[in-house]
């Protein structure tokens, strides 16, 4: 079921949102990275960061098991991954500009 009012925390049926998925695998991935970054480089956080997004849509918002499910259910979790990172961005350097060379 997919009831939830905003002033509930995380329940299941917001995970099985884009909107709550992108919302878990942030706060997972900002709280954990450091474990990671002290062992590893930092671009390895980006592949942990997929894979946590993986592993909770495939958890939550598989499209289903066959083939074409689990293919779907793939790009999705590399959306929110894409979504997480780019959220987190936003968030943390608003007025970042880029640079061309």
């Amino acid at each position: 079921m997919n009831d939830f009012m905003m002033n509930d925390f995380l329940t299941v049926g917001l995970l099985t949102t884009f909107a709550g998925l992108v919302l878990a695998v942030g706060l997972v991935v900002q709280f954990t990275k450091s474990f990671i970054k002290r062992k590893l480089p930092s671009v390895y956080v980006r592949l942990y960061t997929l894979i946590i997004s993986l592993v909770l849509t495939f958890i939550f918002a598989p499209a289903g098991w066959d083939l074409q499910g689990i293919v779907v259910t793939i790009l999705n979790g590399v959306l929110v991954c894409m979504a997480a990172m780019g959220g987190y961005e936003v968030i943390s350097d608003p007025h970042a500009e880029k640079w061309k060379l």
